[in-house]
């Protein structure tokens, strides 16, 4: 697989990672099998697919305890990111960024993956009682005491926290600005794929302009890109697809357009080429810091992933692929 950098020239990476949040966090429970996500893992990892992303709130913590499994074995082979800042309760999830918290759970995170060093460790989401620049200082110091290698921020929840008449990505923009006074920001993670496009505007140009990795997150729009989804199936309670504007059964109808564009670009590549693979092979289009993070606990799908890296799309059909609609959501 191409190889592509986060951030610094040594921080190389497979071009398309493995989102490990929906091996046990965030989808549907009932499908959830630990061997079964342990064998999507190695299958990605034979393909090239080096970074594994995960975090210490999914679970929480059990997803950080099954990647550790399959870093027991094949740690050479891996690039290990994992977040902090996040805590979750019973009914609710809180920030936390106090700089003796950060160091607390970087040494268990460290032991739940079962490594001495994690390669990329982001912040999951700034906590508003702690400036972020104290957060981000003892962050810095796993840095300096070898416990990390670099850096990143997350801005998937730039959405929620947008204020009337600003930027989706405004106050991320400031909050880069700040933190990069500290140390060295090496990658940002945020939504970005077909249907969410707003990270092109600013966020992903000021990555760009400053030789930061860009982690696509959601790159298939939590599995409706694939087309394997169907309108009005419905979801379980504990899938975050329940309360989602963009997957109720008006809305997935509504936004099949998407998809029907993705598959007629997909024809042109041959049977074997999927929608999924498209939406990937667009993401990579987007510029050479960008890395697409597709997440899922199965083979099958963690190879046919890895193979949107292969494709190479045509002005044609990059064209095409742009001129898709955005997605629409219940408020629309």
């Amino acid at each position: 697989m191409e190889r592509r950098t986060i951030g610094a020239a040594t921080l190389e990476v497979g071009a398309v990672g493995l989102g490990c949040m929906p091996m046990n966090w965030a989808y549907t429970g009932s499908r959830q099998r630990g061997d079964e996500s342990v064998r999507a893992v190695h299958r990605a990892l034979d393909l090239g697919t080096t970074l594994l992303d995960t975090a210490d709130m999914y679970g929480p913590f059990t997803n950080e305890l099954l990647v550790g499994r399959v870093l027991k074995e094949r740690r050479r082979e891996a690039f290990v990111s994992t977040k902090v800042g996040l805590l979750v309760g019973e009914q609710h999830i809180v920030a936390n960024g106090r700089p003796g918290y950060v160091k607390r759970a970087c040494d268990a995170s460290l032991r739940r993956l079962q490594t001495d060093v994690i390669d990329l460790y982001q912040l999951h989401r700034v906590d508003p009682e702690v400036p972020v620049e104290e957060t981000w200082g003892a962050m810095a110091e796993l840095v300096q005491a070898g416990k990390v290698r670099s850096l990143g921020l997350c801005a998937v929840g730039a959405r929620a926290g947008r204020r009337p008449g600003a930027g989706m990505y405004d106050a991320t923009l400031r909050c880069l600005r700040r933190v990069q006074q500290v140390f060295p920001v090496s990658a940002v993670q945020a939504e970005l794929s077909v249907w969410s496009r707003e990270a092109l505007a600013s966020l992903l140009p000021w990555c760009a302009a400053r030789g930061i990795g860009f982690l696509a997150a959601m790159p298939l729009g939590n599995g409706f890109l694939t087309g394997t989804l169907t309108p009005g199936e419905g979801f379980e309670p504990d899938d975050i697809r329940a309360r989602h504007p963009r997957f109720t059964a008006e809305m997935m109808a509504a936004n099949q357009p998407i998809v029907a564009g993705l598959r007629r670009v997909a024809a042109r590549h041959g049977e074997a080429v999927t929608p999924a693979q498209i939406a990937l092979a667009w993401l990579l289009s987007q510029g050479p810091h960008v890395v697409p993070v597709p997440g899922t606990k199965h083979e099958r799908w963690a190879a046919e992933n890895a193979g949107g890296a292969a494709l190479r799309l045509t002005a044609e059909d990059l064209a095409e692929v742009g001129a898709l609609p955005p997605a629409r959501g219940s408020w629309d």
